[in-house]
This record gives C-alpha cells, sequence and structure tokens, in this order.
C-alpha cells in the first residue's frame, strides 16, 4: 500500500460515526494493546483516529462531571464546572493531541523511526483509549497519576516496538526516563494544589466565622495573611 507522508484530513465522503466500533477500539487498546498495534492501519487519513479522539474526550468529560458533582473531582461541584467537563475537556483533548503527537513523533525520529506524523498520531490517539479508566483513577491521590502514567508509558513503549519496529530496550530506556520526570512533576503539581486548596478552606471558613466582627482592616488583614499563606503553599516542595 502507498504511504504518503502528508496527513489527510478529508475522506471520500461523509461517514458516520459507529459508537460500537469506538468502543470496541478502546476495548482492544485497554486488553491487548499489543495485538492493537500490531494490527493498526498506518494510513487512511486522520478523520478516524480525531474521531476516536474527540469520542473519548466526551466519555472522560461525562466521567469527570460525575466525579465534580459527588465530590471527587477536585473543586466542589458547580453548574460551570459541570459544563467545564463536557464542553472543553474535549476539545483540550483533541488539540493535546495534536501537540503531544508531534512531539512523540520527533522522539520517535530520534530514535530511529521511518513513520510520518500521521502514523505517530495514531499512535497518540488510539492511546487515549485508556482514559476512561485513568479518568476515574484520577480520584484517588497521588496514586491515580502515577499508575495512569505507567500505563500510558507502558502503552508508547507497545507502539515503538510494534508499530516504529524499535528496539524495546532502547524505548523502555527512553519512555521510562519521561515518564519518571512526569512522575515528579505530577506529584510535586499535585501536593501544591492540595496545600493551595487546603489554604483556601481555612481561609473560608474562618472568614464566615468573624466576618459580622471585623472592621475593614482586619478583613484586610486577614485578605494579607491568607495570600501570604497561599504563597507558602506554593513555595512548599
Amino acid at each position: 500500500m502507498d504511504q504518503d507522508s502528508t496527513p489527510k484530513l478529508q475522506g471520500e465522503g461523509p461517514k458516520k460515526v459507529d459508537l460500537q466500533e469506538i468502543i470496541e477500539t478502546m476495548m482492544q487498546v485497554i486488553k491487548n494493546p499489543a495485538g492493537f498495534f500490531r494490527s493498526m492501519e498506518k494510513t487512511g487519513g486522520l478523520v478516524d483516529p480525531i474521531v476516536f479522539l474527540i469520542v473519548m474526550g466526551v466519555f472522560c468529560g461525562l466521567i469527570q462531571a460525575i466525579l465534580t458533582l459527588v465530590g471527587l473531582g477536585g473543586p466542589a461541584a458547580s453548574f460551570g464546572m459541570v459544563i467545564f467537563s463536557l464542553l472543553i475537556i474535549p476539545i483540550m483533548i483533541l488539540l493535546f493531541g495534536f501537540v503531544v503527537a508531534a512531539i512523540l513523533f520527533v522522539i520517535w525520529k530520534l530514535m530511529g523511526s521511518v513513520e510520518s506524523y500521521e502514523v505517530a498520531f495514531r499512535c497518540t490517539a488510539y492511546t487515549s483509549g485508556i482514559c476512561v479508566i485513568t479518568t476515574l483513577l484520577s480520584a484517588i491521590p497521588y496514586i491515580g497519576s502515577i499508575v495512569s502514567l505507567l500505563w500510558m508509558m507502558y502503552l508508547l513503549v507497545t507502539a515503538s516496538v510494534e508499530v516504529h519496529r524499535i528496539e524495546s530496550r532502547k524505548a523502555w530506556l527512553v519512555f521510562g526516563v519521561l515518564c519518571a520526570f512526569m512522575i515528579m512533576t505530577s506529584i510535586s503539581g499535585e501536593r501544591q494544589a492540595r496545600n493551595i486548596e487546603q489554604k483556601t478552606d481555612e481561609f473560608t471558613k474562618k472568614l464566615e466565622e468573624k466576618m459580622d466582627d471585623m472592621t475593614p482592616e482586619e478583613a484586610g488583614r486577614a485578605v494579607g495573611e491568607f495570600l501570604k499563606g497561599m504563597q507558602e503553599a506554593t513555595e512548599q516542595k
């Protein structure tokens, strides 16, 4: 089959979204990633992987909205947060997919791959098949992000070996180092976010208790102390 290095966004005609096929693909990525990537089509344009990314984004948005409503998705539930989850997350995942594919394309090229950007994008898009589970795992502090990053590393190594024909040991070394860096960054960021959230909750409770008896000067000092506490929280390692 003739491979065109230029990605094609347009197909032969309007394609109907086959949700059952998308779910089957998602299950293959989860259950048998080696088999999936070994048989993955390398050509055919970007329409199919883009549709897959969008659908995964919608699924993740729904799950994140539910987690937010039950108090497991970070900030307190609000109509705005639910709308954000349902509308913005799919768009963010799609845009993020293009950026990550470009980064991985460069990494795979440096590792010796001869495949095109289209192939890199397809690999990137289909690894999002695990995002339904990793979104659920995000409700577990620290452990959820670590497990998700390790799982993603395994998929990228598998894609490197099965699609890009890169030596397994080299793939494990490169993506293992990247994964370790991302885990440390993720833990640090999550710790800072939790410190900020704790400081905010403490300040809000104190302010509610003393609001009626506080003068404007005292309120100003309270805000100053809060901002100082926020700064200390962000600086904690």
